[in-house]
């Protein structure tokens, strides 16, 4: 199969992803339009027309404070004080990359969780580790319910930080794969849920980062987003794990697409996302290989 074909098969599957179990994310639905008089950043502060002046100290917001790091690279607020967006740092000489992974759970998928389905995956978790990748886990609330134990040592390990991915996994702009649509005040309220149910799970390396369930976003949901003072970090490799079988295919699709300072979107959901953890056994080694430096998004968006 052509690395083509296996991008259109890795959208026909995120969009049974999305609208089928509320997981996992991939090509910004929207995101031109979200660009067009926003602060989309993508690479460090100041580079492009619409990105945010320049890196700021982390947002002094409560909710995505509590047990973060003392200071977190984030990036300024764009035009009218609307949620900055990051994507990747443009860098000409330093290889580094960024593997961020979706802990995806709608609120009302409790049910399916009881009676033996999978929204987890700590083998993953375990080959990064001992694999020793930093990374960052855009996590939502109702995952961090679901999984405490799991949630508390992924956020109690300097190896990874906890960034936010909502709590319910609704859509912050409509339509969005079919996603249930929150309105500006029920998307804040949501986004604070989340970051209270890491700190109830113990979870203490939470970042003020957040990634819009399925990817979708315009400026009235950066807009809504602003109170919150987050950063909102995208990304510009799909991996296609979504639904995936073959996991030479998801890592072939990001060793193509890897370039310095990218962002790639992956899951860490087994029951949406099987073959992840084969595929990043496969990713690492190569990447390292090629002299490719692994970084959370902290780091990343520090330089």
């Amino acid at each position: 199969m052509t690395l083509s074909v296996r991008k259109v098969a890795a959208a026909a599957a995120l969009g049974a992803v999305l609208t089928g179990c509320g997981g996992g994310a991939g090509a910004p639905q929207g995101a031109n339009q979200a660009r067009m008089g926003t602060p989309a950043a993508s690479g460090p502060a100041g580079s492009g027309p619409a990105a945010a002046s320049s890196p700021s100290a982390p947002a002094s917001s409560a909710s995505p404070q509590a047990g973060a790091p003392a200071r977190v690279p984030t990036l300024a607020p764009g035009p009218g004080g609307l949620t900055p967006v990051f994507e990747r740092t443009r860098q000409r000489t330093e290889k580094t990359v960024a593997l961020t992974f979706d802990a995806d759970m709608t609120s009302d998928q409790g049910p399916r969780a009881a009676s033996g389905e999978h929204f987890d995956n700590p083998e993953l978790i375990a080959a990064l580790r001992r694999l020793k990748v930093p990374s960052t886990v855009f996590m939502t609330g109702r995952w961090a319910e679901e999984y405490p134990d799991q949630a508390r040592a992924i956020g109690t390990d300097p190896g990874f930080e906890i960034a936010n991915h909502s709590y319910s996994h609704h859509a912050f702009k409509s339509p969005c794969y079919g996603l249930p649509a929150l309105d500006a005040a029920a998307a804040r309220a949501d986004v604070d849920r989340a970051f209270a149910a890491f700190k109830k799970a113990g979870a203490v390396n939470t970042v003020p980062y957040f990634r819009f369930p399925g990817g979708c976003y315009d400026e009235q949901a950066l807009r809504a987003l602003a109170p919150a003072k987050v950063t909102a970090v995208q990304w510009d490799v799909v991996s296609g794990d979504a639904f995936a079988k073959d996991p030479d295919a998801v890592a072939e699709q990001v060793l193509a697409g890897v370039k310095p300072g990218s962002v790639v979107v992956m899951h860490c959901t087994h029951s949406a996302a099987p073959v992840t953890e084969q595929a990043v056994e496969k990713i690492v080694p190569e990447l390292r290989k090629r002299g490719y430096r692994f970084v959370k998004v902290s780091e990343l968006m520090g330089k």
